[in-house]
């Protein structure tokens, strides 16, 4: 029972520490990877584009909302608007 218990315990705290969280960030684009697939925000801060969205269709110096998951120190856009 005792190492039941034990398993149980420590599979809940590798499912905590991978848990990833949703957040949605407002900037300037700053710079455009298409090899990469990545677009960063005059924040510093860089997103995965979605799989399916074209980066050509952004501009350096245009205003975008970037709706993403963060997962340890990946940030992954699930999505990139105009900001309005």
């Amino acid at each position: 029972m005792r190492i039941l218990t034990c398993a149980v315990a420590a599979a809940a705290l590798v499912g905590a520490a991978s848990v990833a969280f949703a957040a949605d960030a407002t900037g300037t684009i700053k710079s455009l990877d298409m090899s990469k697939d990545m677009i960063t925000l005059d924040n510093g801060s860089s997103y995965m584009a979605p799989k399916g969205l074209k980066l050509s269709s952004f501009k350096v110096g245009e205003k975008v909302t970037v709706s993403y998951t963060k997962a340890g120190d990946r940030m992954d856009a699930t999505s990139i608007k105009p900001a309005t």
